[in-house]
Parts: structure tokens; C-alpha cells; sequence
């Protein structure tokens, strides 16, 4: 008999529904190039050479064109429609049938952007490193940068541990001056990720379902939520406009002429 110890199968949701309203252009935002090839192939890319048996995409703008980016991958790639953009907690719902309930409590879920095109496969094995090493229901790896604008803050309590995610325009004075912020990268047990999705209100502020509301709902349930500050500062590089679509290009072009020595 082996002692390999078993580990639960390994998915992943990517968000790639949105358009980009400030990239001049009527191109989905994820379908925009870096280093040759739409950006969400770098994301896809990184989730399998992390070990996911299967990546689900969340489409809605232009679909048609994000399924037509992806189809190289062929059935490792599928997908879920996102008919109205009502936030990050609907868009992760909306790929709630790709996980049959059955399974939901052996699998583990990357939840990841399809506008980070600098992620690195090595943050995502540190991060589901430490999710299956402590048993969490959820695990989020973090990014301290000098210039905190238009993240999500990371709002830990008097002894230094996580206890929420406070969304910029939510946030308070006080808050905004955090400077440890929420790239967006999660690893998650599928079971434990529905369940607390179904308990997220729509913010009050802005209508939408935010998925960062999950991980206060499971603390409140007593589910163990693990953070690791994992992001190096320059894989969280914003794309909102074309000036930073060249300069993510730039370095990610960098990277891989690094590499290929």
C-alpha cells in the first residue's frame, strides 16, 4: 500500500467576463495580448502547470471571442456564463454547476482573475502548499505595495490575524492607508466556496456580490481561513488602460526572454 498521501482534485474558476470601459477598445479585456497572446492564457497557463485537473472560465462580454482564445486547450477549458455583471460573488456562482455537490468536498478551487497575466505558477503552489498543509477552508496569499490604490485592504485584528477584506470604495481613513492588499488570488474548498456564497448580500454601496465577502462569513461559521503574504509586488500590476497594458507586456516579454536562457 502507497503513503502518498491522496489530495483532493484541483480546479479552477477564472473571472474573465468583464469588457476593460477604459481600454479604448470594444475587445473583451482578457482577449487584449501580452507577449503575442490574449492575456488570459497566461493565467489558464499557470493554473495547469499548477496541477488543475480543470479550468472553468466565467464568460459574458464577446464570450465568443474569450471561447475562441481558448480553444487550444480543449476540454481542459470550460465554461459558465455570467449574463449580468452584478460582481465577483455572482461571477463565481454562476460556475456553481461545473461542481457537482458530490464532489464539491474532495475538490479544491484556485479562484483567480483573467486580467493577471504576471501570475507566477510558483505563488500558486505556495499558496495550496499551505490551504492542504492546514486543513483551511480558505486560503488567500496577499501583496504589501508602496501605492495601495484601488485594491482591496487586508484588515487584520490586534494580534495580527486576518479578519476581512475591505473593498476600496468601502473603505475607511483609516483602512485605506493599509498597504497589505488583496491581489485577487484564492484557493478555496469548493464545498466550503458555495456554501458561504450563498450567504453574500449585495454591497450596499454598489449593488454587486463581492467575493471577498466570503472569507468573514467563514470565519463566523468557525471555518479556518489561512492568508500568506505570497505576491511579489510587480505580479499585481493593474491592467485598466492601454499604458498599462504596454507596461505589463513589457515585463511579461522580459520574464520570458529571462526563461529562455
Amino acid at each position: 500500500m502507497s503513503d502518498t498521501p491522496k489530495h483532493n482534485k484541483l480546479d479552477a474558476i477564472i473571472l474573465a467576463a468583464g469588457k476593460g470601459t477604459r481600454m479604448e477598445s470594444d475587445l473583451p479585456k482578457v482577449c487584449h495580448e501580452v507577449g503575442g497572446r490574449p492575456m488570459v492564457c497566461a493565467v489558464v497557463d499557470a493554473c495547469i502547470d499548477s496541477g488543475c485537473d480543470r479550468v472553468v472560465v466565467v464568460v459574458g462580454y464577446k464570450q465568443e471571442l474569450v471561447r475562441e482564445a481558448l480553444a487550444s486547450y480543449g476540454d481542459r477549458v470550460v465554461f459558465a456564463e455570467q449574463h449580468e455583471q452584478l460582481g465577483t460573488g455572482h461571477a463565481v456562482m454562476c460556475a456553481v454547476d461545473a461542481f457537482p455537490l458530490a464532489e464539491r468536498s474532495t475538490t479544491d478551487v484556485f479562484v483567480l482573475c483573467g486580467d493577471g497575466p504576471l501570475i507566477r505558477t510558483a505563488t500558486l503552489h505556495t499558496m495550496l502548499d499551505l490551504h492542504r498543509r492546514t486543513g483551511a477552508a480558505a486560503t488567500l496569499a496577499t501583496s504589501t505595495i508602496d501605492d495601495p490604490r484601488g485594491y482591496g485592504r487586508i484588515v487584520r485584528g490586534v494580534g495580527g490575524g486576518f479578519e476581512r477584506i475591505v473593498e476600496q470604495k468601502n473603505a475607511s481613513e483609516q483602512e485605506l492607508g493599509i498597504n497589505e492588499v488583496n491581489p485577487s488570488y484564492y484557493c478555496m474548498s469548493a464545498l466550503a466556496l458555495f456554501e458561504a456564497l450563498k450567504q453574500v448580500n449585495r454591497n450596499e454601496l454598489t449593488g454587486e456580490y463581492y467575493i471577498t465577502d466570503v472569507f468573514e462569513l467563514m470565519l463566523k461559521r468557525g471555518l479556518p481561513v489561512e492568508v500568506i503574504d505570497a505576491v511579489p509586488p510587480e505580479d499585481i500590476l493593474s491592467i485598466n488602460t492601454p499604458e498599462h497594458l504596454a507596461q505589463v507586456d513589457a515585463i511579461y516579454r522580459q520574464r520570458q526572454a529571462q526563461e529562455a536562457r
